[in-house]
């Protein structure tokens, strides 16, 4: 039976990659194929009841990139692996990445069949990069298209992450609560996450504290001589009207020192009667300005029926069913070889056929200044009347300006979202966004199709 081996003496990603991203390179390495390669990523198609996705994730393959370097360690461990020559191995110790990237930016909304990222780099590096950069950028932008869904079926009613318990490990819920930031949520119940990304923290308490006391009631005034200025009381543990009527005694005695409640929180049960029942409670004891929190199992799709219901829920509370993307936990995103020294190249497999060469993508707008259309082209290719959306990010393996603030990428995520189709919005069957391909890249794939066919 193989032993454990002990944890690296530091942090490094360097052997976060498949197995065939080294043996591919140390191939490259002995037949000395060290040109530049273009690798392009995208998804292949949108998950169900998706109308676009998100792009986020690029700062921390760019953070990736910057930093790649494999550490003794690493190296240590690839030499006991009994599958590398000695000369690569020398190879990977002086490693750096050194090529460039275009991108979208973080926040762009984009759609099937579109590069958000493509990486020129000696073909070693750019293959080396792969697991990596589709970790990350796969899952931020699947997790910030599900947090921006909630957010348009919330109507305008407050969000807040409470996932971090149930998503699948410690970074994820640190993505989660950075990638519901962008899409518009409030806050995050996650404190590492809201010192690690700037984000106001939010949390209220658990039933765990009321059981602890002898009295729901003296639970609530405990908490609430402790935290006068923020208490949130959670109603449910017992009986949620019993606990709102216990909240307005307290909430009562709160006025009398001069502090108000700041809400209730129902985390089980019928919410829509729930909170309509809790707040005719809160309303008939002049409690207007307590808010009422709703959490526990709910995605865009029950609070889409609890927004058109009307139900009177101020914020929603939102944690396993979109810290895990419930309903499509996963997409197809691919990163794809399209150049190597000068040559494009495409796959022409069944189902996963690829377009030749380095692109762009050419987004147009209406006369009302609405997103209507995008091309993808060469990159070469020009469309005055479009909006470029790659840009150059990186070059010679170092950023080319700092990233943008998480607010600056909000703000993009939130005017790209209002320009678009609205029935691309859609929670149920959104519209298909048009997207197509240019001539020039039309006619190359013709023609790389055709020499692939004749050399066949």
């Amino acid at each position: 039976m193989n032993s454990a081996r002990p944890a690296p003496s530091s942090p490094s990603l360097g052997l976060f990659a498949d197995l065939y991203e080294f043996t591919m390179a140390q191939a490259f390495f002995r037949q000395g194929m060290t040109a530049p390669a273009t690798f392009s990523l995208y998804v292949r198609h949108l998950p169900p009841q998706r109308g676009y996705l998100v792009n986020a994730g690029l700062a921390d393959a760019l953070d990736y990139l910057e930093t790649l370097t494999f550490q003794p360690d690493d190296l240590d461990y690839l030499r006991s692996a009994g599958i590398f020559a000695g000369d690569f191995l020398e190879y990977l110790k002086d490693f750096r990445f050194t090529g460039s990237v275009r991108a979208m930016p973080e926040g762009r909304v984009f759609f099937a069949n579109e590069p958000i990222l493509e990486i020129t780099a000696p073909i070693i590096e750019a293959q080396i990069a792969e697991t990596f950069v589709i970790n990350q950028v796969n899952f931020q932008s699947l997790l910030t298209a599900k947090a921006a869904r909630c957010i348009h079926a919330a109507r305008g009613r407050a969000l807040a992450d409470f996932g971090a318990r149930r998503t699948h490990g410690a970074d994820a819920a640190l993505k989660m609560a950075r990638c519901g930031f962008i899409a518009g949520f409030q806050s995050t119940s996650n404190v590492q996450a809201a010192q690690r990304y700037g984000i106001p923290p939010s949390g209220t308490m658990a039933h765990s504290f009321i059981s602890a006391f002898q009295s729901e009631e003296t639970a609530f005034r405990s908490y609430a001589q402790s935290f006068p200025d923020r208490a949130v009381l959670l109603l449910d543990t017992y009986n949620t009207l019993q606990g709102a009527r216990h909240a307005v005694t307290v909430a009562k005695e709160m006025e009398t020192q001069g502090h108000r409640l700041t809400a209730v929180r129902l985390d089980s049960g019928n919410f829509d009667t729930l909170s309509r029942q809790v707040r005719q409670v809160l309303d008939g004891a002049g409690l207007d300005y307590v808010k009422i929190v709703a959490s526990g199992g709910l995605d865009e799709y029950a609070i889409n029926d609890l927004a058109l219901a009307d139900a009177p829920i101020d914020i929603f509370g939102v944690g396993t069913r979109v810290g895990v993307s419930a309903d499509a936990p996963w997409t197809d995103m691919v990163y794809k070889l399209v150049s190597y020294d000068g040559r494009p190249v495409m796959k022409l497999s069944a189902d996963k056929a690829t377009l030749p060469g380095a692109k762009q993508v050419f987004r147009f707008r209406d006369r009302e200044g609405r997103i209507s259309r995008d091309v993808i082209a060469a990159q070469d290719e020009t469309l005055p009347q479009g909006q470029p959306l790659l840009e150059t990010v990186m070059a010679d393996g170092r950023r080319l300006a700092p990233d943008p603030s998480l607010n600056e990428v909000r703000e993009r995520l939130a005017a790209d979202l209002q320009s678009l189709p609205s029935d691309c919005l859609n929670i149920f069957s959104p519209a298909e966004y048009p997207v197509s391909i240019g001539d020039k890249l039309q006619q190359l794939s013709q023609r790389v199709s055709s020499q692939i066919a004749h050399a066949s």
